[in-house]
């Protein structure tokens, strides 16, 4: 079956490559959704253009769709997007979220498309320990109470899950962040064919709702002994 991949380079979306990789699909292309609005309701928005580079590090051809990131009117330009593939299927990274599970495969229906969602209404602990074994995750986006700004840059391993679930047992923040308490990125995967290397990063943060973003200003692929 050849299928895309909706393509952010957090971990949701790297487990629904390499889901659909071990199925044996044919990944004919990621497909990643550039917002003009910080505030989608469908798409991830901290270093989207870092997709170019890991498209590149996993040898799958990368293909961009944009929108304004209005309500509604985003998912019909995911729909031109995929519109225009020769695929038979798409594979979303959606864990818990009922709004961007049901217009993926809103869009699916109308193309005539399979919808496939393997990490959906997954036990988010077992799920995070299943991503901290095969990804190298760093967190590049916090926006939740309990999430301060020495999150940003933090390589996600046992010691963060452990925080974040004693995190989740005094403020409800969702372990995986499916509530939108924090975005990720992955820097090293086993479909990688070279890791990537953060070279200048920024952390922007803003006091009043203690959010902010870690900004990947410079980065570079680094071959894989």
């Amino acid at each position: 079956m050849r299928v895309a991949v909706l393509y952010s380079g957090g971990k949701d979306s790297n487990y629904a490559l390499y889901w659909a990789l071990k199925e044996g699909f044919e990944v004919k292309y990621l497909v990643s959704m550039v917002s003009e609005s910080d505030e989608s309701y469908m798409y991830h928005v901290p270093n989207i253009h870092l997709t170019e580079l890991q498209a590149k590090a996993i040898g799958i051809p990368l293909v961009k769709g944009f929108t304004s990131g209005e309500k509604e009117k985003e998912v019909e330009d995911m729909k031109v997007v995929l519109k225009g593939l020769r695929i038979d299927g798409v594979v979303a990274g959606a864990l818990a979220s009922e709004y961007q599970k049901k217009r993926v495969e809103g869009v699916a229906e109308e193309l005539g498309l399979e919808s496939f969602a393997p990490a959906w209404h997954r036990d988010p602990i077992e799920y995070m320990r299943e991503l901290i074994g095969i990804f190298d995750i760093v967190m590049v986006g916090v926006s939740a109470y309990g999430l301060d700004e020495g999150w940003l840059g933090r390589k996600i391993d046992e010691k963060a899950l452990g925080e974040l679930v004693r995190l989740h047992e005094k403020y409800k923040i969702h372990v995986a962040g499916e509530g939108g308490e924090f975005e990720t990125f992955v820097r090293d995967a086993p479909f990688f064919k070279a890791r990537i290397v953060f070279d200048e990063v920024e952390k922007k943060w803003n006091e009043w709702d203690c959010s902010g973003v870690l900004e990947v200003k410079r980065a570079h692929l680094e071959k894989k002994e």
